[in-house]
């Protein structure tokens, strides 16, 4: 016959004594621990250098987009008359940058009129428009249209190709 085997109960065993002898070398961090920590510095270094490069581009992409004295500077211009409260304006201007994602560097520029400041408002009273509304200028600063409204991206790409042609035939 054959024997069957016994379960051996585990029995747990707690130290009563307080670990007293603990050697200096077991307070030092090891090589692996060091490496993770460094890797772990690496990623979060690396991360926090990529979140401040876009927001230096943003920054650096809002203040071109702001500056109205590029208009002449040779490359035809589609400048908004924009208010950032107001909600139609806020669609109208992600219409227009999708429409200008069409485009080339030094083809086309977007610029925006801000409203809310001083060199936006005596902008649009310029050229008396209101807020939601694009205006075309050439290469040599003429104003070439008016688009007042919103409008989708598909149809102001037709407009801003037009507005490019017609402004390298003069």
């Amino acid at each position: 016959m054959k024997r069957k085997k016994r379960r051996v109960k585990s029995q747990k065993r707690q130290s009563t004594r307080p670990a007293t002898n603990i050697s200096p070398s077991d307070n030092k961090k090891s090589r692996r621990d060091f490496l993770a920590t460094l890797s772990n510095v690496g990623l979060f270094a690396a991360a926090g250098g990529g979140i401040s490069w876009y927001l230096v581009d943003e920054v650096c992409a809002t203040t071109r987009e702001y500056d109205l004295t590029r208009i002449g500077n040779g490359i035809p211009s589609v400048v908004q008359i924009h208010d950032p409260e107001c909600a139609r304006c806020r669609a109208l201007q992600g219409e227009t940058r999708d429409a200008m994602s069409n485009f080339h560097d030094g083809e086309l520029q977007y610029l925006v009129a801000n409203i809310r400041q001083a060199k936006g408002r005596s902008f649009a009273h310029r050229h008396r428009v209101g807020n939601v509304t694009l205006l075309l200028f050439d290469g040599k600063g003429n104003r070439k249209g008016v688009l007042a409204g919103p409008n989708k991206a598909e149809h102001l790409t037709d407009i801003f190709r037009g507005h490019i042609a017609r402004s390298s035939t003069k």
